[in-house]
């Protein structure tokens, strides 16, 4: 009786789909060759199931400032446990591969420390961790590519079992892609269950978001498929003016409705947003499907076990709760199916060239860089009908979107806030573009009963003690956490003592993007916590009301002295807003300020920071 090939498991922690791309990539490659493939994302994973595994591959990216992934701190938190021995991973074979900009200083940080730390407890590598650079002209898959034909190499040398008729043997794409991963039944609506018939409007829209998720080709964490409540919009503020063309930020204030979830400041909210009508419409019109179908949907290695388990749900609810149609672009492996369904010749010969080496360049630039979206691509190449199985597999999930709230539930017991900026932004080819979730928001009118699925998260933001001194940097909308800071120890402050606080604030103009100007002026004045009186500050940056622009770090500069004096009480630093260069520019300065008000050398300074660091008192909650 022939061996059946043993599975390989790969896992993999991502944060904008990138790494979950090359996961299953590499799993495709190795199915080419016959080996069995489990895929999960790591907050999917066991991690005290590492041991009883005969090989594992990882694949990870490395975001911000060296972070790891938000699917991945669970994992490694296990793994850095004290009593774990040198020995626990013995037998275990591995291997990583990184993604991760170059230009970063902390490049591949994640991957590089995951290896170490996989070596230390006693695992084996079956190669050299792969590094992917985002930098080069062919992205990570220039060093994939040589990556993976050692994997297999090296792997059917520890393990032939893996590849029963070679590593070298594959199969043609055309059987492999024949079958799609996801199966889908469709029911007699007269035979469909009415459980979201009975109970409230609420929980009738908690219930079909759980349906859907739970049936998504992307598997969500358990407690992620249902929403933690609703909220209904009672405010939506605009804080910009609208002669402020390149820049909208708006407030928005959420009551709780369906039931109140304990929140802190700091905390993140996530958000469902709604897909335009129109375009879900579009895009059922463009497929051929019929919206009013109830379909059941199932991974096609599951058998019959949601079957049993889960209702139907209206094929039209399904799309707009799940597949992101009209906002997120599709990847790599979206145009390599459509090419196996083009029906005219010159559409799947483009498509054959962009999936291709040689094309990669050119499908970057119409695919990423324009930021298609998948009904575009449809419409692109109309030759192409995708069994909706294969849809169901490709498209890009409709994602949560993430905010800091801005509110203190000590002060807004039955609220959250949130302080959002409405993102638009033009192609190069002139094309217009809007973030789904911020302009679907921005539009959204109190008066019209809307409600919103949430949950809630931890940030990066830990809520300090009243006695600990505060130093918080946070330009435009990274003011959000600190509104709520501040609202918290103006609160804790008619009870007793509470450490000063310094707030460095920056925007473009002093008149149009001054966000919670009065707020911050009201508690800056009359010993409020951000009074000088108290020990603290309040400092602005306008970085466009003058020749010369000014930001936060200019102001942390200027005031040294008092940072410093802060610092050597123990404060802390909180750092919240734009990941591009600000988070890096202001620990500099912290850098600087610490070498010459305190008269230690640079380094000294840096291992100064570093020691703040890990003592858990610098925080940064940065976004793209």
């Amino acid at each position: 009786m022939e061996a059946r090939p043993k599975k390989l498991l790969i896992l993999y922690a991502t944060e904008t789909g990138n790494a979950l791309d090359a996961a299953e990539r590499i799993g495709r490659e190795a199915e080419r060759r016959g080996c069995s493939v489990q895929l999960l994302s790591l907050d999917q994973y066991d991690a005290s199931c590492l041991p009883q595994e005969g090989a594992v591959i990882f694949v990870v990216s490395t975001t911000g400032q060296g972070d790891t992934p938000d699917s991945m701190k669970g994992f490694w938190k296990y793994l850095l446990q004290r009593n774990l021995s040198r020995q626990w991973l013995q037998g275990l074979y591995y291997a990583v591969f990184g993604l991760g900009d170059s230009s970063y200083q902390k490049f591949n940080f994640v991957a590089k420390k995951l290896d170490r730390r996989l070596l230390d407890l006693g695992a084996t590598p079956i190669v050299e961790r792969g590094l992917g650079d985002d930098q080069h002209p062919s992205g990570y898959e220039a060093a994939l590519d040589p990556w993976m034909a050692s994997l297999w190499k090296m792997l059917n040398a520890i393990d032939s079992s893996y590849f029963p008729s070679g590593p070298d043997f594959l199969i043609p794409y055309e059987d492999l892609m024949a079958q799609s991963k996801i199966r889908i039944v469709y029911h007699d609506i007269d035979r469909v269950d009415s459980q979201l018939s009975n109970g409230s409007d609420l929980n009738r829209v908690e219930l079909q978001i759980e349906r859907a998720r739970e049936m998504s080709a992307v598997k969500y964490s358990l407690d992620k498929n249902r929403p933690d409540c609703i909220l209904k919009l009672v405010k939506n503020l605009p804080l910009t003016k609208s002669s402020s063309k390149d820049k909208e930020v708006h407030h928005f204030e959420f009551e709780f409705v369906s039931s109140a979830v304990e929140y802190e400041v700091g905390d993140v909210l996530e958000i469902l947003p709604s897909q335009d009508p129109a375009a879900v419409d579009a895009f059922i019109l463009r497929c051929n499907l019929d919206p009013e179908s109830f379909i059941m949907v199932h991974n096609s290695e599951m058998e019959n076990q949601l079957l049993h388990t889960h209702a139907p749900i209206k094929l039209r609810t399904f799309v707009e709760l799940t597949m992101d149609v009209a906002s997120a672009s599709p990847r790599r492996y979206f145009f390599e199916v459509m090419s196996m369904f083009a029906t005219a010749e010159h559409e799947k010969e483009r498509l054959q060239y962009f999936v291709s080496p040689e094309g990669r360049d050119d499908l970057y630039q119409y695919n990423q860089r324009e930021r298609r979206t998948v009904l575009e691509v449809l419409e692109d190449f109309p030759s192409v009908q995708m069994p909706f199985e294969w849809l169901v597999q490709l498209v890009p999930p409709l994602k949560t979107r993430a905010f800091s709230i801005s509110s203190s539930p000590s002060v807004h017991p039955n609220q959250v806030h949130l302080t959002v900026s409405v993102v638009s932004w033009t192609t190069p080819f002139k094309r217009k573009r809007a973030g789904l979730c911020s302009n679907w928001l921005a539009r959204l009118d109190p008066e019209q009963c809307v409600y919103v699925p949430v949950w809630f998260q931890k940030g990066s933001l830990r809520p300090p003690p009243p006695s600990l001194p505060l130093i918080l940097i946070g330009p435009g909308t990274g003011c959000a956490p600190f509104r709520g800071f501040i609202e918290e120890r103006a609160v804790q402050s008619l009870t007793g003592f509470t450490a000063p606080v310094m707030f460095f604030f920056g925007c473009r103009n002093e008149d149009n993007d001054y966000l919670y100007r009065d707020f911050w002026l009201l508690h800056s004045q009359n010993d409020g916590v951000l009074s000088v009186a108290k020990g603290g500050g309040f400092y602005v940056a306008f970085s466009r009301d003058q020749p010369q622009k000014v930001y936060v770090q200019h102001k942390l500069q200027e005031h040294s002295h008092r940072v410093w004096n802060l610092l050597s009480e123990g404060a802390a630093i909180y750092v919240a807003g734009s990941s591009t260069k600000m988070p890096s520019d202001v620990l500099l300065v912290f850098e600087e300020i610490i070498s010459k008000e305190s008269g230690l050398p640079k380094e000294s300074a840096v291992r100064w920071l570093r020691v703040l660091e890990k003592a858990g008192k610098y925080h940064v909650e940065a976004w793209s």
